[in-house]
């Protein structure tokens, strides 16, 4: 499989940027989407996911009412509108295909053939 991830760069605090994520190799259309950032010395943190319908979109609290997962299955394109950054936002953003869990505050991701290359977030001033 490919993700292809654009969108990302350097933005002041309070600023917006739009990430998309192309896909290819496997079934876009029957597929859970997630967003995952990592920034430099932490874990890998759940952000977004949608359901492969589109319909049902879930947010980490930290990003909920900021952030915005959409998807366009006749594009294969995943995306995530980002408002009102913040330098805590600053990471590494990947798009990730397959179902994020959760067990006694643990994150459980997919297999790294699953995740794009990601593209790098700063916020800044």
């Amino acid at each position: 499989i490919q993700l292809v991830e654009s969108g990302g760069g350097m933005v002041q605090p309070g600023g917006s940027l739009r990430l998309s994520c192309v896909a290819s190799g496997f079934t876009f259309d029957d597929s859970d989407m997630n967003w995952v950032r990592q920034a430099p010395g932490k874990e890998p943190e759940w952000v977004s996911a949608i359901n492969p319908g589109g319909r049902n979109t879930y947010s980490a609290n930290s990003v909920k009412g900021r952030f915005t997962i959409s998807r366009d299955n006749a594009k294969n394109t995943l995306y995530l509108q980002m408002n009102s950054l913040k330098p805590e936002d600053t990471a590494l953003y990947y798009c990730v295909r397959g179902q994020v869990t959760t067990y006694n505050g643990k994150w459980s991701f997919p297999p790294t053939e699953f995740w794009g290359q990601g593209t790098q977030v700063t916020v800044s001033s």
